[in-house]
């Protein structure tokens, strides 16, 4: 049997909720992540450093005894958004960074901005603050086909984002597709990109083939085997611009299989050795450590963890749901074998 020891990965994307969603899952994420960088998307959206604050200690609360776990939190970027919140988070040693939703691109985002063009002031307040935009690059033109959507996202806004605001720490999260890592590669050191297990793991046939399989649907929709192959090999690369976002999003089961589910893949439950099997595939076990637990670190310029974890090739099978009765959610792959575990 295979072990790997590597120094505590960090998660710089998770969604975990809050309320009694919030108490189920916040246990996967804390057993294997030393940080997480917490999504803004409730309802109503966290958009003030004291809703921040709250929602922090809410988080801290629900940890089991015994895990030492750190939320980083972030705002939700509305149009109502003030320059002077966003000095707020400049001086905030807990809130680390603002989240842009296309209005209408994914769950809870219909608070977010139309038009990215209408608040440029606040991206010139977010560079010279030196407060990272953590963006979800996607069109929200119906005209636009959902699998085009992020392609279209970049030559239409982000292009221009960049040129504008050169000195801006952008964070391209959950990138999907080749051409999103081709921008993010030709772009200065300031423009990095969070990956997830469900982009590196699989391609469109996961959620279409052989009937719809509603636990494979997130967005940014899972794209064509070339998209996933490129990244793959971005992740793979030791490059630092690229770094693990899991997106891990629980829904209720039966919210997502109905008929007109949820997007988003819950897998907080065995993130780190989803990630161990992609690695492990591309032959780059010895790239883990890099891109779990140095490149995000070092883009918030936030110390390295100093605690380690191991995994172990040993295989185990996903139970069918975590939580109970009503509280059920299904996890990525659930009922199948994953080939790595958390020691």
């Amino acid at each position: 049997m295979k072990t790997l020891t590597i120094t505590q990965p960090d998660d710089w994307h998770v969604h975990v909720r809050n309320g009694a969603i919030l108490k189920t899952v916040i246990a996967h994420t804390a057993r294997q992540f030393a940080r997480a960088i917490i999504m803004p998307n409730l309802k109503p959206p966290v958009t003030t450093v004291a809703q921040a604050m709250a929602y922090r200690d809410e988080i801290l609360q629900a940890v089991p005894a015994g895990l030492n776990f750190t939320p980083l939190m972030t705002l939700y970027l509305t149009a109502q958004t003030t320059i002077q919140e966003v000095g707020k988070v400049a001086e905030s040693e807990h809130v680390h960074a603002f989240k842009l939703y296309p209005a209408g691109a994914t769950t809870n985002s219909d608070a977010g901005v139309a038009n990215l063009k209408t608040i440029y002031p606040l991206l010139e307040a977010l560079e010279k603050h030196d407060v990272p935009l953590l963006l979800h690059g996607e069109v929200t033109d119906e005209q636009c086909d959902i699998f085009d959507r992020e392609k279209m996202f970049i030559e239409t806004y982000l292009v221009d984002v960049v040129k504008n605001f050169p000195n801006l720490r952008l964070v391209f999260e959950h990138a999907t597709t080749q051409e999103a890592v081709e921008f993010v590669l030709a772009s200065s050191d300031k423009i990095a990109a969070t990956i997830t297990p469900q982009h590196l793991l699989f391609n469109r046939n996961a959620m279409l083939a052989g009937g719809i399989r509603p636990h494979y649907y997130c967005l940014p929709i899972i794209k064509r085997e070339k998209h996933r192959l490129a990244l793959v090999a971005a992740a793979t690369s030791g490059n630092p611009k690229f770094f693990l976002g899991t997106d891990s999003a629980p829904h209720l089961t039966h919210l997502k299989e109905n008929s007109c589910g949820c997007a988003g893949c819950y897998s907080a439950h065995a993130a780190i050795e989803l990630y161990a099997e992609t690695f492990e595939t591309a032959n780059a076990l010895d790239k883990l450590e890099s891109f779990a637990s140095f490149n995000g670190a070092d883009f918030y310029r936030l110390p390295r963890n100093t605690t380690t974890i191991s995994l172990k090739q040993e295989p185990w099978q996903v139970p069918a749901s975590y939580g109970e009765h009503d509280l059920s959610i299904t996890p990525l792959k659930a009922n199948e074998i994953v080939r790595w575990k958390l020691q």
